[in-house]
This record gives structure tokens, C-alpha cells and sequence, in this order.
């Protein structure tokens, strides 16, 4: 899979380590993908003779292969520029370009369609190169010269040309800026032409790019390339809360995504009624509170008890505004509401342990032997307790113990024990 963050990295992406030349188109920003690549063209037709080719952070501009070369997908070539030439990466041919060139309105037979010189040699890579990393160092020293020379505008990206010899400065600002002294310092110190360009907060962030707050890349950066004027309105169409820290995208402008879903919800406004029509009842009069468009709800509260929510579907709705037409009230808003029986979910037990937050960790192996406790195993010596007293001690046992010889040592340690036989032991019995 190709990367998508090339642009930003000096032209070499991340991902495939391909140096850009991977055949894929797809290592920059707004890619496209060939769909027309492995279909023949109709008999008669001559192929496109114009081509695509992929600057830093998605500009793309069309040329014209008039030298007839042989050109892939990825290949880094060699373009007409205004002065001297410039590097970028081929990332469209074929008839699509035809259909690119339609939808960015550029006529095929037009004199400023610069020329495809060449297929980028090692020297011109190697220049390439080196313009691409004096941008970052360019654009910081930029910045300091703006705010010494008191300019209300924000430089946010540089591109060097490929030969070295020039720089487009893109800013932002709220009006215009005499920016002629700010020119001619930047000449002195770059040793360059400059040429300065003003952009929009949602062209910057197409440059930049970035994550949004669904989690995915900036659409700017991506796939939309035309920005359309976003109001208010989309938001309180589709009920949301028009909190701007919310509804603001990272350019500070309102998201484009506020217009994706607009028409669905507008088709769907077209059966709901006046939000500011109030319902009249014989109980009272009730205002809307919220509505669930999708799922065609609206949600009614009583002048006298606004906390109280009455949900209604969106056909009792249009009966009673059509009985409040006819001056008939009904009795209640009650009336109308419909009871929702719940299915019961089946009980579900757990009986094997799975769901045991612990089952997966390991127990700690207790290193003490296990002493399993039995019944305990009644004295026969011991006399019984009578009568609470204690007992006794057993003296026949003590004298016993004096009688019996002790174990004598031999004279290699090991001691003597007399053995019992087993007529003396018949003869005790």
C-alpha cells in the first residue's frame, strides 16, 4: 500500500522506500486511481499525448510529451517552468488525463501547456535534493522577517524549484500586504527568485494535512480537491448543537463534512411539519422540543410542564395539526402516544466461567506443602474427661518408659536398638 505523506518528507516516501518511482502514482497526496488503465481505445482513436505530474504537498499540473517518450507511472522527469525547469513525479497518463483536464477545465489545444523536457538524470535528482532542504530553514527565516517588518500574514509552506533558482512562498492573511520590502530582503538573503502566493485557511490545511477528529486523514488532503462554501444552516438541519469549537475544522473554517449528508436530510425534512407549529389539545397547548429525522419522531412538551417530554410519531403529528385545521382539540397528546412493548431479552448464565476477568491470569504457586487437615484421631492412652475434671497423667506409662534399656552406641556410632520378637509381643498380649 502506498504512502501518503511523501510531500512532506522531501519528496521520499515512508512506506515503500521506493524513492517515489514504486509505478504506483500513489505516493503523494490527492492520488487517483487509473480505472481506464487496461482497457484498449476504440479503433481510430489516438492516444493522449499529455501526462500528469505531482509537485509537493498534491499540486499537479498538465504537460505535453512532445519529444514522444516513453514514460511510466513514478518516473521522476525533467518540465518546463517559468524561468528554468522543474523535477516532479509522473502520477497520471492515459485517457484519464483527458477527463482530468475536462473537469479542471484546461483546453488541450492551448499554447500555456508547458512542455515534458526529459526523464530526470542523477544530477538533476541531486539538485532536486538539495532545494528541497533548504524549504524548512527558508520558511523559518521567513516568519522572523515578517514579524520584524510588522506583516499581518503567516507564511505556511515554501516549495523550491527543482533547478534551484526559485521559491514559491505560500501565506495566509486576512487582506492585503505590501510585502516589497519583505521581497527584497528575501532575495538579498536567499539569492533566489521569489515569487509570494496567497492562500485560504482551508488550502493551507490542504497543504499541511493532518488527522481530523473522526480519526482519519484531513478530506482536503485526501480525495477533495473543491471546496464549497459551508453555512450554519447544514448544521441546524441535521440538529446539531451549533457549537463552533465542535463544528470548526482544524483550518478554523466549518467542516466540509457538514455537506455530505445535507441532501438526505433535506429529502427528509420535506414531510415534517413547521417546528414552530404548536399542537392544541383540550389539556393544553404544546411546543416541539427535538426531533429524530431518520427515525421519523418528535418529541412535544405542555407550556405548563416544559420538562415533560411526550414522544409522538411523525404520522399522530399530522393527524392532530390536521384536526387543529378543522378547529377540533383533541384530548391529550396522550392519547395518541403508542406503547412500546419491549422484548425480553434471554437471561444468560454463566456457567462455564468464561466471562471471568481473571481466567487468563496466572496463579501464583503456593510454595508451602499443603497440610490436609483430617479428623483428628482419638488417644487411646488418654483417659476420658468425667465430669469436666482434667485428666489425669498416665504414671504406668511414665515407669514404662524408665524400664525400657536405652540404645547403647557400638564403637562404629551406630546405635543398638533391641529388637521385639514376636513372641514376646504374643506373651504382653
Amino acid at each position: 500500500m502506498a504512502c501518503t505523506n511523501c510531500s512532506t518528507k522531501g519528496g521520499l516516501p515512508g512506506g515503500c522506500k521506493n524513492n517515489g518511482a514504486c509505478k504506483t502514482g500513489n505516493c503523494g497526496k490527492l492520488p487517483i486511481f487509473d480505472w481506464l488503465a487496461n482497457m484498449e481505445l476504440p479503433s481510430g482513436q489516438e492516444p493522449i499525448n499529455h501526462y500528469e505530474v505531482r509537485f509537493k504537498n498534491g499540486r499537479k499540473e498538465f504537460f505535453l510529451n512532445k519529444n514522444d517518450l516513453t514514460l511510466n507511472l513514478g518516473d521522476v522527469v525533467a518540465v518546463e517552468s517559468s524561468p528554468g525547469h522543474d523535477i516532479g513525479v509522473l502520477s497520471l497518463k492515459g485517457e484519464l488525463v483527458r477527463l482530468q483536464m475536462r473537469k479542471k477545465k484546461v483546453d488541450m489545444g492551448s499554447e500555456d501547456i508547458k512542455v515534458l523536457y526529459r526523464h530526470a538524470s542523477e544530477k538533476d535528482i541531486e539538485k532536486w535534493q538539495l532545494a528541497q532542504s533548504r524549504e524548512k530553514e527558508a520558511m523559518y527565516r521567513t516568519r522572523d522577517l515578517a514579524v520584524k517588518l510588522n506583516l499581518s500574514m503567516k507564511i505556511g509552506d515554501v516549495e523550491f524549484q527543482g533547478d534551484n533558482n526559485k521559491a514559491i512562498f505560500y501565506y495566509t492573511a486576512d487582506g492585503r500586504v505590501d510585502f516589497r520590502e519583505l521581497i527584497k530582503q528575501m532575495a538579498e538573503e536567499f539569492k533566489i527568485r521569489i515569487e509570494m502566493r496567497q492562500i485560504g485557511a482551508r488550502q493551507e490545511a490542504q497543504r499541511m494535512g493532518g488527522i481530523g477528529s473522526c480519526g482519519r486523514e484531513l478530506c482536503c488532503s485526501t480525495w477533495l480537491s473543491d471546496f464549497r462554501s459551508v453555512n450554519t444552516s447544514a448544521a441546524r438541519y441535521q440538529q446539531l448543537s451549533l457549537n463552533p469549537q465542535k463544528l470548526a475544522g482544524q483550518c478554523g473554517k466549518l467542516k466540509c463534512c457538514l455537506n455530505y449528508e445535507l441532501d438526505s436530510y433535506m429529502d427528509a425534512l420535506k414531510d415534517f411539519p413547521d417546528t414552530n407549529l404548536k399542537l392544541k389539545t383540550k389539556k393544553g397547548n404544546a411546543f416541539m422540543q427535538k426531533m429524530d429525522i431518520f427515525r421519523r419522531k418528535m418529541w412535544y412538551s405542555y407550556f405548563e410542564t416544559p420538562s415533560h417530554f411526550v414522544e409522538l410519531k411523525l404520522d399522530k403529528v399530522l393527524d392532530i395539526i390536521a384536526a387543529n385545521e378543522k378547529e377540533e382539540l383533541p384530548h391529550s397528546l396522550e392519547v395518541y402516544v403508542q406503547e412500546v412493548i419491549v422484548e425480553a431479552k434471554p437471561d444468560y448464565e454463566n456457567v462455564v466461567g468464561q466471562d471471568s476477568i481473571t481466567r487468563f491470569d496466572k496463579k501464583s504457586a503456593d510454595r508451602r506443602p499443603s497440610r490436609k487437615k483430617g479428623p483428628k484421631k482419638p488417644n487411646a492412652k488418654a483417659p476420658q474427661k468425667e465430669g469436666g475434671n482434667r485428666p489425669q497423667k498416665n504414671t504406668a506409662s511414665a515407669e514404662n518408659k524408665k524400664d525400657k534399656p536405652k540404645s547403647k552406641r557400638s564403637a562404629s556410632g551406630n546405635r543398638n536398638r533391641p529388637r521385639r520378637n514376636a513372641q514376646d509381643g504374643d506373651a504382653k498380649k
